[in-house]
């Protein structure tokens, strides 16, 4: 067994900036990072656009900032959240930037402002079209800095341990060793990021299996609005599954337009901001206009953009598109809708607390009312930052007063030595993928949804007999995790009515396109 004062189970933004300033504070103090994968693999790496903050009071105001994150939310969002966290943003930044994180800045010396689409305003903060990676970059060299700070990574967390709905740890399998290690900590912190590869065709990385989300539903915390899923309406275009090319929204800030296969411009038939709208309404317009056509894809023209400044903005997005043939100056980008973010998951209260004793979440996995029935694009990294500087500004100024003794915790039980087959697991998530994108994706019917939670349900007893009778191991888990999720997201779909943000239901298919 392992004890240590903090366990962050992630390292993302949110996990790592909790851990450098506990760090900081306390340094007689330990913190544990556990992570699947590399220390630097997240899904902050994979964030293009920036960080929404309000810099220049001259046009902008962080009423203006509200106001456009509670429409994009439809109503859903809770006022104080979003008050706090826009008001604390240039606070949050100017950590960043002290910590060694480098933004872009225009001839005047300032900060280079995007605009992306549900934004009134240039606000977003950025890196070229790499932003989530540069921050990523400057907070892990802090973090390796300090000597009270361990990070294990290829470390896949199992199970929350909980007693008496008091969280004293966690189950992890060291994925070097195949050894399941007790860590027993005072207090936990899940900061595992998204849920994107439930459905396959995604923004996110590998590793977004939802897993934090699916342990902590299984130690009984409160899980809310898990329906509300964003699916970024501009993934580059293939005929593969996994991991989808992200064409930034801030490229059609830059002013490029979608057009369909036939070269017709459409968004200013669905929205009066056109290309500028809402992701939620961009990729429920795509979807509609897909079905109409019956193609595979619609397209994002750049060919009228200033080329040297679109280089210059959005090189990794340029370098991409010729590296597989296509030549933004003179040809379209093919762009289709792909799974991105999680607006719901592990509901936190301001401080991030969860509702089981000493577990706190934060960033994707967890549910802080921000982002409501859709996410305002950029508020995520602004969301992590803030709620991270929330949940440590919380333990460190309450005394700390030591947890209550733990009952003895049984180590993990070894149920076989056999190994699960690997094509058993290819083929049974190649089957819950295709299940969630045509039964829970951007546009659902209540049909489809039932359909949906009976197939789910046997997945889930077969996943059950997987584990009990093989040898433990990431892959096992992880689908063991995603089938939690779909069920979540299913049965919460269900049980929403009335269509808002980024959910629409139908009650049957027999509905007008």
């Amino acid at each position: 067994m392992i004890t240590t004062n903090y366990l962050i189970i992630g390292s993302g933004v949110a996990g790592l900036t909790f851990a450098l300033k506990m760090a900081t504070r306390f340094p007689e103090r330990t913190i544990t990072i556990i992570t699947k994968a590399n220390a630097d693999e997240s899904n902050t790496k994979y964030a293009q656009g920036g960080i929404a903050i309000v810099t220049d009071k001259t046009e902008d105001s962080y009423q203006k900032h509200i106001e456009d994150t509670l429409i994009c939310g439809d109503g859903l969002c809770d006022e104080t959240v979003v008050k706090m966290v826009v008001t604390e943003g240039p606070k949050r930044l100017k950590e960043l930037i002290e910590w060694g994180a480098q933004f872009d800045k225009n001839a005047k010396g300032t900060f280079d402002l995007g605009k992306e689409g549900g934004h009134s305003e240039n606000r977003v903060v950025h890196h070229k079209d790499q932003t989530g990676h540069e921050i990523q970059r400057a907070i892990l060299e802090q973090v390796m800095q300090k000597e009270n700070i361990t990070v294990l990574d290829h470390h896949f967390a199992l199970e929350l341990i909980t007693q008496d709905h008091r969280c004293i740890g966690a189950y992890a399998l060291d994925e070097k060793t195949n050894e399941v290690i007790t860590y027993q900590s005072d207090f936990t912190l899940l900061a595992t990021g998204g849920i994107g590869h439930l459905y396959g065709h995604t923004t996110n990385p590998i590793i977004a299996t939802g897993d934090g989300i699916a342990m902590a539903y299984r130690a009984n915390a409160v899980i809310q609005d898990m329906e509300f899923i964003q699916f970024h309406p501009t993934a580059l275009f293939d005929n593969s599954s996994g991991s989808k090319f992200l064409i930034s929204e801030a490229v059609r800030g830059f002013g490029a337009r979608l057009r369909t296969k036939k070269g017709d411009l459409f968004m200013h038939l669905y929205d009066p901001r056109a290309d500028l709208a809402s992701r939620d309404i961009v990729s429920q317009s795509i979807d509609l206009e897909l079905k109409k056509s019956g193609d595979e894809c619609v397209y994002l023209d750049c060919t009228h953009l200033d080329m040297e400044g679109f280089k210059n903005h959005f090189p990794m997005i340029y370098k991409h598109c010729k590296k597989v043939g296509i030549d933004p100056e003179k040809e379209w980008i093919p762009v289709v809708p792909a799974q991105h973010y999680l607006c719901g998951g592990i509901v936190v209260d301001i401080n991030g607390k969860t509702s089981i004793e000493n577990l706190f979440a934060c960033g994707e996995c967890s549910r802080t009312g921000l982002h409501g029935a859709n996410r305002l694009a950029s508020n995520s990294l602004l969301e992590a930052l803030v709620y991270s500087d929330k949940i440590y500004h919380y333990l460190a100024e309450n005394p700390f007063i030591e947890p209550k003794k733990a009952n003895v915790i049984p180590k993990w039980s070894i149920q076989s030595k056999t190994k699960i087959a690997s094509e058993y697991i290819a083929k049974t998530k190649a089957k819950l993928q295709l299940l969630m994108r045509q039964n829970a994706g951007i546009v659902r019917f209540d049909s489809d949804l039932l359909k949906a939670k009976e197939a789910l349900k046997n997945l889930q007893n077969e996943i059950d007999e997987k584990i009990q009778n093989h040898l433990v191991c990431t892959d096992l888990y992880e689908l063991n995790n995603m089938i939690d999720i779909g069920n979540l997201i299913v049965q919460q779909s269900i049980d929403r009515n009335g269509n808002c943000g980024g959910f629409v239901k139908y009650e049957s298919k027999d509905i007008k396109q």
